[in-house]
């Protein structure tokens, strides 16, 4: 008896801030690759994780939250989510099972409409949400939008994601795999790096810096004795901005290198030693070179 022919595709995630896209993600994929934070629109860039279900192989593409734009890099997240969904071979719309369907979710809902996407819908959550409450919001949102499926799961425990699995598997084209079958991510280290030290400032100082932060890694130099050596970057829009992210004697930014420089041996696997130099660049939101290196295009729309 000859073997199933093997399986592989993308498929996007999409929904509002919050949702809980990279802890899906980091579900599915069975180990960390997505920055997770309480605070929304944490994920920037389009990221991949890679999803092994039987003879399929799944490519996770974790975008942006879909909100209203008011900066140059808002508007490039947002063009990133849409033109993550518009490649896709599936696509899932990831809700908040508790929010229902709010003034974000409904535009995404008019935006699926207007591009005619087909996709699925996954209501997240469902730990914190009563069951018989569950049965009309996914009646609310199936009246709303004609999804090809609905799942309800819960992210941060796992439940009901062996099912979805299933369901993005079959739904995926006859294909050879584009990756090896132990890899994870599709993403640079450099890259994962920053995000590993940007997951760090964003835990630690969530209230007083909000969005006008990035983090850079501009230097990588691999060492003999098989440990790296990593400079980066964090930009701040302002001089009260970088004193924040600096601390009292330089504690703030000790404590955030630390934090980080743990998180990537445990990720890398490998000894790290890591430079943290914190710089003021003024709208670097609004700046299209560095939204080029962010992986967001210009955002020029």
């Amino acid at each position: 008896m000859s073997e199933a022919p093997s399986r592989c595709g993308f498929c996007a995630i999409i929904g509002a801030p919050n949702a809980g896209k990279s802890t899906l993600v980091n579900q599915l994929a069975g180990t960390k690759v997505a920055i997770v934070s309480h605070k929304v629109q944490t994920t920037r860039a389009r990221l991949r994780a890679i999803v092994m279900e039987g003879r399929a192989q799944i490519v996770l593409v974790d975008t942006p939250g879909i909100f209203v734009p008011k900066r140059k890099l808002d508007r490039a997240m947002v063009d990133s989510a849409w033109g993550g969904a518009a490649e896709a071979d599936a696509v899932i719309v990831l809700v908040d099972g508790r929010t229902g369907i709010n003034e974000d979710v409904a535009r995404i809902l008019d935006g699926l409409k207007g591009q005619k996407i087909e996709a699925a819908l996954v209501i997240n959550k469902i730990d914190l949400i009563k069951r018989e409450h569950l049965l009309e919001v996914a009646a609310a949102f199936n009246a709303a939008f004609a999804f090809t499926a609905t799942f309800m799961v819960s992210a941060l425990t796992g439940s009901g994601l062996a099912e979805l699995r299933k369901f993005l598997a079959a739904a995926m084209p006859e294909s050879p795999f584009l990756y090896p079958e132990d890899q994870v991510a599709d993403v640079q280290l450099r890259f994962m790096a920053a995000e590993i030290t940007r997951e760090k400032l964003y835990e630690r100082l969530h209230d007083e810096l909000p969005y006008e932060s990035t983090v850079e890694t501009e230097g990588w130099e691999e060492r003999k004795d098989g440990s790296v050596k990593i400079d980066q970057v964090i930009y701040v829009a302002r001089d009260s901005q970088k004193m924040i992210v600096l601390g009292k004697g330089g504690a703030t930014i000790k404590l955030l290198g630390q934090k980080a420089r743990a998180d990537m041996e445990k990720q890398f696997e490998r000894r790290v030693h890591l430079f943290l130099f914190v710089k003021v660049r003024a709208n670097w939101a609004e700046d299209p070179e560095r939204l080029r290196m962010m992986g967001l295009g210009g955002g020029d729309r």
